[in-house]
Protein backbone atom coordinates (compact mmCIF):
# COMPACT_ATOMS: atom_id res chain seq x y z
CA UNK A 1 0.00 0.00 0.00
CA UNK A 2 1.09 3.38 -1.25
CA UNK A 3 1.46 5.55 1.94
CA UNK A 4 0.39 9.27 1.01
CA UNK A 5 0.70 12.75 2.69
CA UNK A 6 -0.62 15.73 1.38
CA UNK A 7 0.53 18.96 2.80
CA UNK A 8 -1.65 22.21 2.58
CA UNK A 9 -3.96 24.32 4.14
CA UNK A 10 -7.94 23.34 4.85
CA UNK A 11 -8.72 26.63 3.04
CA UNK A 12 -7.27 26.17 0.04
CA UNK A 13 -9.59 25.29 -2.58
CA UNK A 14 -7.22 23.74 -4.69
CA UNK A 15 -6.00 21.37 -1.37
CA UNK A 16 -9.95 20.46 -1.32
CA UNK A 17 -10.11 19.50 -4.48
CA UNK A 18 -6.49 17.56 -4.06
CA UNK A 19 -8.19 15.77 -1.25
CA UNK A 20 -11.54 14.32 -2.82
CA UNK A 21 -10.10 13.72 -5.74
CA UNK A 22 -7.98 10.74 -3.51
CA UNK A 23 -11.02 10.37 -1.79
CA UNK A 24 -12.99 10.00 -4.46
CA UNK A 25 -10.26 7.65 -6.26
CA UNK A 26 -9.92 5.29 -3.10
CA UNK A 27 -6.75 6.85 -2.25
CA UNK A 28 -5.75 6.38 1.65
CA UNK A 29 -4.09 9.30 2.23
CA UNK A 30 -2.95 11.78 5.52
CA UNK A 31 -3.56 15.47 5.64
CA UNK A 32 -0.98 17.90 6.61
CA UNK A 33 -1.98 21.44 7.87
CA UNK A 34 0.99 23.52 7.12
CA UNK A 35 -0.32 26.31 9.22
CA UNK A 36 -1.04 23.70 11.97
CA UNK A 37 1.32 21.15 11.47
CA UNK A 38 3.76 23.09 10.48
CA UNK A 39 7.12 22.84 7.77
CA UNK A 40 10.92 22.37 8.57
CA UNK A 41 13.85 22.85 6.06
CA UNK A 42 13.98 18.92 5.94
CA UNK A 43 10.27 18.51 4.12
CA UNK A 44 11.43 21.21 1.88
CA UNK A 45 14.98 20.08 1.02
CA UNK A 46 12.82 16.10 0.01
CA UNK A 47 10.77 18.47 -2.39
CA UNK A 48 13.80 20.11 -3.31
CA UNK A 49 15.31 17.33 -4.57
CA UNK A 50 12.46 16.73 -7.10
CA UNK A 51 11.64 20.35 -8.08
CA UNK A 52 13.07 23.66 -8.26
CA UNK A 53 13.01 25.73 -5.08
CA UNK A 54 11.62 28.43 -7.29
CA UNK A 55 8.62 26.15 -8.45
CA UNK A 56 7.82 25.64 -4.85
CA UNK A 57 7.60 28.95 -3.86
CA UNK A 58 3.74 30.30 -4.62
CA UNK A 59 4.47 33.90 -5.90
CA UNK A 60 0.66 34.16 -6.50
CA UNK A 61 -0.42 34.07 -3.20
CA UNK A 62 -1.16 37.31 -1.09
CA UNK A 63 2.17 36.67 1.26
CA UNK A 64 4.37 36.85 -1.54
CA UNK A 65 2.66 40.35 -2.82
CA UNK A 66 3.27 41.60 0.94
CA UNK A 67 7.57 40.91 0.45
CA UNK A 68 8.38 44.53 -0.52
CA UNK A 69 9.71 43.95 -4.52
CA UNK A 70 13.35 44.98 -3.84
CA UNK A 71 13.23 41.72 -1.19
CA UNK A 72 11.30 39.31 -4.26
CA UNK A 73 13.32 40.64 -7.12
CA UNK A 74 16.74 39.28 -4.98
CA UNK A 75 15.48 36.09 -3.27
CA UNK A 76 17.23 33.30 -2.73
CA UNK A 77 17.13 29.58 -2.31
CA UNK A 78 18.22 30.11 0.91
CA UNK A 79 16.00 33.01 1.79
CA UNK A 80 13.06 31.56 -0.31
CA UNK A 81 13.27 28.40 2.22
CA UNK A 82 13.76 30.09 5.38
CA UNK A 83 10.71 32.23 4.53
CA UNK A 84 8.66 29.38 3.32
CA UNK A 85 9.23 27.73 6.96
CA UNK A 86 8.41 30.65 8.42
CA UNK A 87 5.27 31.43 6.22
CA UNK A 88 3.97 28.14 5.16
CA UNK A 89 1.30 29.76 2.95
CA UNK A 90 4.63 30.95 0.33
CA UNK A 91 4.25 26.86 -0.70
CA UNK A 92 2.57 25.96 -3.74
CA UNK A 93 0.31 23.61 -2.40
CA UNK A 94 -1.17 20.98 -2.27
CA UNK A 95 2.15 19.26 -2.35
CA UNK A 96 1.13 15.44 -2.41
CA UNK A 97 3.83 12.91 -1.44
CA UNK A 98 4.23 9.49 -2.14
CA UNK A 99 7.20 6.80 -1.10
CA UNK A 100 8.62 7.59 -4.53
CA UNK A 101 7.39 10.75 -5.89
CA UNK A 102 6.23 14.28 -5.25
CA UNK A 103 3.99 16.13 -6.92
CA UNK A 104 2.82 19.97 -6.58
CA UNK A 105 0.01 21.53 -7.12
CA UNK A 106 -3.60 19.55 -8.28
CA UNK A 107 -4.25 18.75 -12.11
CA UNK A 108 -6.74 15.64 -12.27
CA UNK A 109 -5.04 14.94 -15.53
CA UNK A 110 -1.25 14.42 -13.42
CA UNK A 111 -3.22 12.59 -10.80
CA UNK A 112 -4.43 9.88 -12.65
CA UNK A 113 -0.77 9.81 -14.59
CA UNK A 114 1.01 9.73 -11.33
CA UNK A 115 -1.14 6.89 -10.01
CA UNK A 116 -1.32 4.98 -13.48
CA UNK A 117 2.38 3.81 -12.11
CA UNK A 118 2.12 4.10 -8.39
Amino acid sequence: MIVLTIYGIPSCDTCRKARNWLTEHAKEHKFHDLREDGLDVQMLGRWAQTSDWQELLNTRSVTWRKIPEVDRAGMTMNRAMSLMVEQPTLVKRPVLEGEDFIVLGFSPDNYERIFATH
